[in-house]
């Protein structure tokens, strides 16, 4: 029986001291490896005064009588947990108050969390539209927000959101996929009636 225990003993001394020599070093988390679809877009056009494409990918969702009153409406995509929120209003002596509730929106509300705004403006004369995407970084409810305009009578603003919990790193490969798609958006949007 003693001997049972020595020899029992001297495995266990043999066996933690080869477990100490082994150096360990802490493992970065991963994420999910996620499956981009192809990138196909499909025209939206409807009772609004403006058309665009948008992702085969996506679905347009509106609420109740929205986009027959207001053409306030969604674009969802279930598989990613995203939406981008598209809300249209009609400029009546009221454009600068519009722009100053948009820029108050990003910078006084997204700015608080976010690590950096980036602006890319849009300047299309034979299209007639004009505005600004927005690439925010950083823990915020949305990362990606434009608005479109003709200055004059239309504007559309359009805001990305995820419906997870923030976490900028591991959204950054989902935000750059949809912000491609926020980009062609912008640059097939048309006013219907572009004789201002």
């Amino acid at each position: 029986m003693k001997n049972r225990v020595f020899v029992f003993c001297i495995f266990l001394v043999i066996a933690i001291s080869f477990s100490c020599q082994r150096s360990f070093s802490p493992k970065p988390h991963s994420y999910f490896r996620i499956d981009f679809p192809e990138k196909e877009y499909q025209l939206f056009d409807s009772i609004c005064p403006f058309t665009f494409k948008y992702p085969v990918y996506g679905k347009i969702v509106t609420e109740g009588r929205h986009l027959t009153e207001h053409c306030w409406f969604n674009i969802e995509f279930p598989k990613f947990n995203a939406t981008i929120h598209l809300t249209y209003l009609e400029i009546n002596n009221n454009f600068y108050r519009i722009i100053e509730e948009n820029w108050r929106m990003i910078y006084s509300r997204l700015a608080q969390r976010a690590d950096a705004i980036e602006e890319h403006v849009i300047e299309d004369h034979v299209r007639n539209v004009f505005g600004i995407r927005y690439k925010i970084s950083g823990n915020t409810a949305s990362h990606v927000q434009f608005f479109l305009t003709d200055s004059v009578k239309h504007f559309v603003r359009g805001s990305l959101y995820f419906y997870v919990r923030p976490n900028y790193d591991s959204l950054a490969p989902v935000i750059n996929f949809f912000w491609e798609d926020v980009i062609n958006l912008t640059q097939t949007l048309q006013w219907k009636n572009n004789n201002n």
